[in-house]
Order: C-alpha cells, then structure tokens, then sequence
C-alpha cells in the first residue's frame, strides 16, 4: 500500500486516510457504531491516518475516534496518526475565525481530551484570519509544538504565498485543501508550492463531494442538508449538467475494473509523492471502494485516458457559495 511523508522530516502515513467529517452528520444521519466500523475497516486494511476538527459534529466526530482508543486499549492510538483543525468559532452571532494562541491552545486541549490522548500528530489552523499576520500564526502552532501538545503543524485552504510566508518562521508539515478531479486550482501552485517547501498536500473531498463516485448524491437528498442545499455544484441545472459530464468518467473506471471512486483516488494520488487523500464516508463498502483507488497505480495511459474523460474546467458551477468562500483563501 502507498504511504506518504508528513512533513519533510515527518512520519510515514498511508496515502489514503479517512476524512472524519464524515464521523459527524455533515452529509447525512450516522452514528458512533458505522463510525467505529470504518475505523475497524481501517485496521484491517492499513490505513493510519485519521484526519478530523473541533467542530465536525461540534466535538461528536472527536469524540467517536476517542471512544474507539478506550474501547480497544491505550495502546491502539499509537498505530494511528491522528490530525485535527481549530479556529472556526462564532462571535456576535457570526462565524469568526480565532487564530490567537489562546484560543487555539484552549481549543486544542478540549480537542485532546475528546480524542482520549496528551498530542496529536498534526494540528492545522482551520481557516486564516487575515487581520493576524500569518507568521505569527505558525509562530503560535510551533509553541504548541514545542509544548509536546502536537508533533505537526499544518494550515487549511490557504493560498501558496501565504504557505511561503508561515514557512518563514517555521517549517509547515501540511496544507490541506479541497483537490480533485472536479477541484483542480491547487495545481495553480499550491501542489508545487508544498512540494517545493517540504510539506504534505492532503487533499480533502478527493472524490467530489460523491459526483466522482458510482452513486452521486440524489438532487433531494443534497437538497435537504445545509451545506450541499446551497452549494452551486448541487443547483439545478448544474447538478443535472454534472451528472452528465461524469458518465464517461464512470463508464473508464468500470473498463479498467475500478469502482469509480477508486479511479477518482488513484488519480489523486498521482499527482505527486506529496499528495495524501482523506476521503470521508459513513459506510464500509464505500471505503473499500476508496482502498480499491489507494491499492491502484494508473500508468500514464490510464491518467491520459482520464484526463479525456474529464478535462480541465468540466464542472458545471462554483465549488463554494459566496457565502462558503469566506475564509478559504482565493488566489487564482
């Protein structure tokens, strides 16, 4: 099984981690139970890193991974490498971001204690706020560092000059950012940026919020949660135009005996020796269908024959909602 680097200097992890956004309700009704079975299905298959925040479920997701350590013993915990994010909060009723040491500090040390363990192996700063010079910011996550509270530090949906600016004052070990066949502004120097300065690309929603997969998402089901209800990939007629785009691409992945997911992480993976994945998903035989991508090295052939199926700019909308890309740093 691929793994990747964490960091320059950092540990190995398997290239395919699990997104534990998904251990929360974020894309629909689940519970502890099918969240500790992927944990189960992890196990087995050699999957190690494990990629979740504060506020997925508000604390539930956190919590889940927590119960599973003590469940099976202290010792369990080490056989995973375990991620999480803070600075999403509110004030005056309205999303802020916190990016202050304190508030990260207080953050992280409720974050441990939901997931039962004295560090975790990577912290990133959930979203950058611009009033505090990012600098400064990887300045407060190297203190945390230093403290033995993490053994990692890391950013989320930041633009590459403001990774080059962190990386000034200390080295980032992870940038994460949405990156997929369907999201692919990463290549416009964020994947050569963390290339260049030694840090792991862990690609969030590798498989395009389900539209890169065998069973997308039903236009009702999207339509009654929260976040899809308003996103622009998710309105009709884009929705309908998306739908359609990807049949080629589904139809390549069942010629080369892949579940279409798989084909979406294995194109993932081969955009570079730095690039993890942390699909999410609330059931077991999905997550084999993700293994199935991770176990797949595609050839140039195959990534040619892809790249056909589905080319540059073929998604029908924006990724985000003008009110979703507040926080996320736009930068082409």
């Amino acid at each position: 099984m691929k793994t990747r680097r964490i960091g320059r200097n950092g540990p190995e992890v398997s290239a395919l981690g699990i997104g534990a956004m998904s251990f929360s309700n974020f894309y629909g009704e689940t519970d502890e139970a099918r969240s500790h079975a992927i944990l189960d299905a992890a196990r087995e298959v050699g999957v190690t890193h494990i990629d979740t925040a504060n506020v997925y479920g508000m604390g539930t997701s956190e919590t889940a991974i927590g119960t599973y350590f003590t469940k099976h013993g202290a010792g369990l915990r080490d056989g995973f490498h375990i991620a999480t994010k803070a600075a999403i909060t509110r004030r005056d009723g309205k999303r802020f971001y916190d990016n202050t040491l304190a508030h990260l500090e207080s953050e992280l040390d409720q974050s441990l204690a939901r997931l039962g363990t004295d560090h975790v192996d990577l912290f990133y700063v959930h979203r950058r706020n611009p009033d505090i010079p990012i600098e400064e910011v990887a300045g407060f996550l190297g203190q945390l560092k230093a403290k033995g509270k993490t053994r990692g530090i890391g950013f989320s949906e930041i633009a590459p000059t403001s990774l080059r600016r962190a990386a000034s004052e200390h080295h980032v070990d992870a940038v994460q950012s949405e990156y997929s066949l369907s999201t692919r502004a990463p290549e416009l120097g964020l994947v050569q940026a963390c290339a260049e300065l030694g840090a792991a690309l862990v690609a969030f929603s590798p498989v395009g919020r389900s539209l890169l997969t065998d069973d997308p998402i039903s236009l009702e089901r999207a339509s009654g949660l929260p976040w899809l209800g308003t996103n622009p990939r998710f309105l009709e007629p884009n929705y309908s135009a998306n739908l359609e785009a990807v049949k080629p691409f589904r139809a390549l992945a069942s010629d080369m005996g892949l579940p279409a997911a798989g084909l979406a992480i294995a194109w993932v993976l081969a955009q570079g020796e730095h690039v993890t994945t942390i699909p999410g998903t609330r059931a077991v035989t999905h997550f084999m269908e993700l293994v199935a991508g991770w176990e797949r090295v595609l050839t140039p052939e195959e990534l040619k024959a892809v790249e056909e199926a589905l080319p540059l700019g073929w998604a029908h909308g924006d990724r985000y909602s003008e009110d979703q890309w507040v926080g996320p740093e736009r930068y082409c």
